[in-house]
């Protein structure tokens, strides 16, 4: 039996409890030096256990690679994780799940865990979101919109709050949609990687062609070339915040075009028993192929060499904080852009690839969550699970000013006792009205926020809330930074002027030899499907540079050079 299936929710549940912990933290210990006996040089080390990082070591052990994932946590996933209290399970991050269809090639985490030989039952949602946003003349009791699973549902609902926009709405998402279908023909993989993408070539020159016509473009300058109507601009600048925390204009056409679409192809499915229950399961199937997922393992360092002519840095290993040392061929980092090359990598290595890289792109904000379980009267039948709450257009981006709501609990009641819902309230803030803060003072504003919270839900959709409240759990910027190990508790990188499109964005290979970045400070960017496509990626270039698939040498060099040309552009 697999370490995973033997204790997916006993180990977190033992660490919450402080009657158990020493007895959980030693368990723990056991098994991080059992396994770091079973070798002394691994084929990749992969620093972190987010999705990007747990569906890199999917593909790579499915092709007979030797990985070992590290985490620091007591429990894989990231953000995707999972805790309990009160008898519920709550889902660390977003409820709300791509990549779990069943045709096409964009149902990442469908293939991922296929490629372990595994599978997960999920519960279809009827809607990605309810958006209840600003009153305006045209609609003076507020902006409400269902995006609806059923594509053509959406789009005449959306028709019918922006009649004259007919044609400009079906034209964009138009364009949404040859977006979807060229990247839902192509199997995923690295874009660094020339005979992969010679082969996809002359396998589908249209496809490719069509995607390198969006490539350089962002989501708003193509809505803007159909759409005049600023109310609807404004919702489409909604719909671009929602998963990438920056407007239309800043937003890639690609990603754009598989998110809007990709919700409607492939649905939003929750899995049975909560997010967590992904990476748990991914991880027992990585187990069960070879690979090792090691959690409460704290890398502290990415060791360093330069042995060979040119004098460039090369990755050679991990040390970890208690000083353990373990070498790998590659090393493929999890963690943030910021993480990786202003703590773990020495300052004399970061090369000036990175250094670029931070003045392109700041810092994404982190989140202000609230698990909120309350009576299962305040939520009415006719209730989504995911909501999004703005009363301000000009607020969109503000700290606290965008609220994110999912009800988890609506598709799978199992999450909470009998008679009780589940309410993720989370709105974008960033680190630095939290820092500084004595404890009285802390506790105080994670109050008065999630009061502020509360009353918005109230005003929005949900009355009576405060009233039904039985518990609540709140976390800050300070909380994702330290259980998530994440600069500031970022959630990613933002341009910091307008990009080119996904030009800019730098893939999974970096300049120090045999060290590969995976995750949401790489292409395609923020999201649970779009770490899974940088995990597929990043895994089929390690594999190539390892020797476990093709690859051109030659041809390597002269990408590699294009690449860096294109980025010197941007």
């Amino acid at each position: 039996m697999s370490a995973w299936s033997a204790r997916p929710r006993a180990v977190h549940a033992a660490a919450a409890a402080s009657s158990s912990s020493a007895s959980s933290a030693r368990t723990l210990r056991e098994r991080k030096e059992a396994v770091l006996r079973e070798k002394k040089e691994w084929d990749a080390i992969i620093v972190g256990s987010g999705m990007g990082g747990l569906t890199t070591a999917a593909k790579m052990v499915a092709k007979g690679a030797e990985v070992l994932v590290l985490e620091k946590y007591v429990v894989p996933g990231g953000s995707a994780a999972y805790y309990e209290r009160e008898g519920c399970t709550f889902d660390v991050g977003s409820s709300m799940m791509f990549g779990f269809g069943e045709e096409g090639t964009t149902n990442l985490l469908t293939r991922a865990l296929d490629s372990v030989g595994k599978s997960m039952e999920t519960i279809p949602d009827p809607a990605q979101i309810h958006y209840h946003l600003p009153a305006s003349q045209a609609h003076e009791d507020g902006l409400k919109v269902v995006v609806h699973r059923n594509y053509r549902e959406f789009v005449e609902e959306l028709a019918a709050k922006f009649p004259h926009e007919r044609e400009g709405i079906e034209a964009f998402y138009g364009d949404c949609w040859t977006v979807f279908n060229a990247l839902n023909s192509l199997d995923l993989k690295s874009l660094e990687e020339p005979l992969y993408l010679l082969g996809e070539f002359f396998r589908n020159p249209v496809g490719c062609l069509q995607l390198a016509w969006f490539l350089p473009q962002n989501a708003g300058d193509i809505a803007r070339k159909h759409i005049k109507d600023e109310e609807l601009l404004s919702f489409i600048d909604m719909e671009c915040y929602c998963w990438s925390t920056v407007k239309a204009q800043m937003t890639p056409m690609i990603n754009a075009g598989m998110v809007f679409c990709d919700r409607h192809y492939g649905g939003i499915n929750y899995p049975k028993g909560g997010v967590g229950r992904i990476p748990l399961v991914m991880a027992e199937g990585i187990e069960e192929n070879g690979g090792r997922v090691v959690c409460a393992a704290n890398v502290s360092k990415i060791l360093t060499e330069r042995t060979g002519e040119d004098g460039r840095p090369r990755a050679v290993g991990v040390t970890l904080a208690d000083g353990e040392e373990i070498r790998a061929k590659a090393v493929i980092s999890n963690a943030t852009r910021w993480d990786t090359f202003k703590r773990l990598v020495r300052e004399e290595d970061v090369p000036r690839s990175e250094v670029e890289f931070f003045e392109r792109y700041k810092k994404s904000p982190s989140f202000v969550t609230a698990h909120i379980v309350v009576d299962s009267s305040v939520i009415q039948d006719s209730c989504y699970c995911h909501n999004i709450v703005l009363e301000d257009w000009d607020k969109i981006e503000d700290c606290c000013g965008t609220l994110f709501v999912s009800i988890p609990t609506i598709l799978d009641p199992s999450l909470a006792p009998d008679g009780q819902h589940i309410v993720h309230a989370f709105t974008p803030d960033y680190i630095d009205g939290w820092s500084g803060l004595g404890a009285d003072e802390y506790k105080r504003k994670k109050e008065e926020v999630v009061a502020e919270m509360i009353r918005r839900l109230e005003k929005a959709f949900l009355p009576g809330l405060a009233d039904a409240v039985i518990f609540k759990e709140v976390g800050t910027p300070r909380t994702h930074m330290k259980f998530l190990n994440r600069n500031d508790g970022t959630y990613g990188p933002i341009p910091s002027k307008r990009p080119l499109g996904l030009l800019g964005m730098p893939f999974n290979r970096t300049d120090v030899d045999s060290l590969y970045c995976v995750g949401d400070s790489t292409f395609p960017g923020q999201g649970v499907n779009a770490v899974a496509f940088s995990g597929f990626a990043c895994a089929h270039r390690a594999l190539a540079d390892l020797g476990l698939e093709p690859r051109n040498e030659v041809l390597d060099k002269g990408m590699q050079s294009l690449f860096g040309f294109f980025r010197s552009l941007v």
